[in-house]
């Protein structure tokens, strides 16, 4: 039994040599390179070449199978006349749809309320419009008022292909933050170095919406004077640099 014993030994101290000499081969952790970041912005604007409309066609009646079948014959109306005004069907997309009960709250003389009384329901059917001739814009919004759309009206002017107008944003941007750290270096007395890192936050740069229509029947009598005016691009970057020694 000892020659057992012995090689048993032997092997626990062997196999426990090697970490114990681990911490004291361990380097010294290195110091924290000095740096610069800052954090720049660019914008760039272009005028528009199409517009995003959203709008509603909204019918209460007192059964909800009526004010489904009055809103189903408006919107489909309204989408026959965008389709035949030029609209492709890869730029009309429905975008909400609802059935709601609608309640009146009566209340007792003695000023408590009574149940709520179930007097009819509300059909909302919402669609979202690609417009790319906006020179139509106007008479589309006049149009669909005029077939049946009584709630919505956000226009949004955008771009079909904005990449031109990203990437001089992403150059402003990037600009701006190479100013600011030499502004920056040049204060504290010491040489601006190399680009560590750069990074551009969030996600990608969408247009700034510039105009909002209310729509309102009242006003289908001619057609909605619109204005596309620009659109701008922002771009924000986060960019550090090495202190140069």
């Amino acid at each position: 039994m000892l020659p057992l014993r012995t090689k048993t030994i032997a092997f626990g101290l062997l196999f426990a040599l090697p970490l114990t000499a681990l911490p004291a081969a361990a380097a010294e952790p290195s110091a924290r390179e000095p740096v610069i970041s800052v954090a720049g912005e660019g914008r760039s604007t272009m005028a528009p070449d199409m517009a995003v409309l959203t709008f509603s066609v909204v019918k209460q009646a007192k059964e909800a199978r009526e004010a489904l079948d009055q809103n189903n014959k408006a919107m489909s109306d309204v989408l026959a006349a965008l389709k035949k005004g030029g609209i492709a069907e890869r730029d009309l997309q429905t975008s909400g749809f609802s059935v709601q009960p609608q309640y009146r709250y009566p209340q007792n003389n003695d000023g408590e309320q009574k149940p709520p009384e179930l007097i009819g329901y509300q059909v909302s059917n919402s669609l979202t419009v690609r417009v790319r001739d906006l020179s139509k814009l106007g008479e589309i919004i006049d149009q669909s008022v005029t077939l049946g759309v009584n709630q919505g009206g956000d226009i949004q002017f955008t771009n079909d292909k904005p990449d031109a107008a990203i990437e001089a944003a992403r150059k402003d941007a990037v600009a701006d933050a190479i100013k600011k750290a030499r502004t920056l270096a040049e204060a504290a007395g010491v040489k601006l170095g190399n680009v560590i890192e750069i990074n551009e936050s969030g996600p990608r740069p969408q247009p700034v919406p510039v105009y909002r229509a209310a729509m309102m029947k009242e006003a289908a009598d001619s057609s909605v004077p619109v204005q596309g005016g620009e659109t701008g691009y922002n771009v924000s970057v986060n960019v550090t640099f090495a202190i140069a020694h």
